[in-house]
């Protein structure tokens, strides 16, 4: 008789080694803690590198998940799926879009959204136009359509040579934006907010220049809000924030699912008419399941007091890290950022800093610039926010204690 395989209580070698793990692993949340296999209790600033805007376990989305779960979890796209058909409905009510393509991760949507753009000049007569321009320090995904968007080259090294109709600017330049723009451009592919690269935040007067340019020479915008957008700078999207500043097409992930992989790429639908039958597909994207808790999700995250408190948070956060700079200036450099998307520049190693806050049980997300970020959940407390802010307070003293002229080295 065959041996009887069961699952191993502990991680194994055999997952491909991508990630830079701690061996840190947690066994239950609730709101903006999370329980560690460690035995300890620690303050989720992270939240799942946004995704978990809700906080842990909320129980609207335990509520629906387990119902639809009960129900009916996927269908072939083949289908009419009526929970995907209320959602697509619910995000048109709320946003500027008129169309919908649900994925399963933010990457996807992404993929979505430069073969829409392309798609539509090709629509159009266009075919030459082709390019999406991007800059530095972005971050959409890891397809190979995503990273080539990026420019990351660290990201591209061994995936072969580079994919062409990318083009990569600096940061904020906007007369390099003016004059790499032409005949072959179809996109402007932006972050609203920079997560992974720093926490870098566009002036709202740039990302209004950028759609009066967009209208001027017929190029689409399309903004990636997988990380700064669904109330995460206190506006339902960070854009927002501008004036007349509206995209053509836009990404959503991360908190669309509160913790759930779902996706979504948005479009007018002028931008999304090349998008017809056979343009693209997903087995997966729009299932019941993921459509049921998206729109559970969707539902707490337009509240307007959930984005006031969003707004009241910030303010007390950068209050509060603008003390902290102050106090510690040999290891802070500078705060930036928006709304609970929080980027501490430091002048000591943020990796060795994010092992500080987790000996303080906080728990924090790396970034580009060795920057540190806050992603905490739009539900914590301004209780958790001053227990927040003492951590990185203890953790700025590790950080201090390890400077050379304290060490004697």
């Amino acid at each position: 008789m065959p041996e009887t395989k069961t699952a191993p209580a502990v991680p194994s070698d055999h997952i491909m080694a991508v990630y830079r793990r701690t061996p840190l692993g947690f066994v239950r949340g609730e709101g903006a803690r999370l329980f560690g296999t460690d035995g300890e209790t620690y303050l989720d600033c992270l939240a799942g590198i946004a995704v978990n805007a809700l906080g842990h376990s909320h129980p609207k989305l335990v509520k629906v998940l387990k119902e639809q779960g009960e129900k009916l979890w996927h269908v072939s796209n083949i289908f009419t799926i009526p929970e995907q058909e209320a959602l697509a409905t619910f995000l048109s009510q709320v946003t500027f879009a008129e169309e919908t393509f649900f994925t399963n991760s933010g990457a996807e949507a992404i993929e979505c959204a430069i073969k829409a753009a392309r798609k539509y000049h090709w629509a159009n007569g266009q075919p030459e136009r082709v390019d999406i321009i991007g800059f530095e320090g972005s971050f959409h995904g890891r397809t190979l359509a995503a990273v080539n968007a990026s420019g990351n080259q660290d990201y591209l090294e061994g995936f072969g040579p580079p994919m062409p109709g990318f083009v990569h600017l600096p940061y904020g330049d906007l007369d390099a934006l003016r004059a790499a723009v032409g005949p072959t451009t179809a996109a402007i592919l932006l972050e609203p907010v920079q997560g992974e690269g720093g926490a870098r935040s566009w002036p709202v007067e740039g990302l209004t220049e950028i759609r009066k340019l967009c209208d001027e020479t017929g190029t689409l915008l399309v903004y990636d809000e997988i990380q700064c957008g669904l109330g995460r700078t206190g506006k339902l999207f960070a854009y927002e924030w501008a004036e007349n500043a509206e995209p053509d097409i836009m990404t959503i992930a991360k908190a669309l699912g509160g913790g759930f992989p779902v996706g979504a790429c948005l479009t007018t639908a002028k931008a999304g008419k090349g998008m017809t039958v056979g343009s693209h597909g997903s087995t997966y994207g729009g299932n019941p399941l993921a459509m049921a808790v998206g729109l559970a999700s969707m539902e707490e995250l337009v509240k307007p007091e959930l984005l006031d408190h969003v707004v009241q948070l910030n303010g007390y956060f950068n209050q509060q890290l603008s003390g902290l700079r102050e106090r510690y200036p040999d290891v802070v450099e500078e705060i930036r950022g928006k709304g609970l998307l929080i980027g501490i520049k430091l002048k000591t190693p943020n990796r060795e800093f994010m092992q500080h806050a987790r000996d303080n049980q906080l728990l924090i997300a790396g970034g580009g610039d060795n920057c540190v970020r806050l992603l905490p959940p739009l539900v914590l407390t301004v209780e958790e926010a001053s227990e927040a802010v003492a951590k990185l307070e203890a953790s700025c003293e590790a950080a201090r204690a390890l400077l050379p002229e304290k060490t004697g080295a």
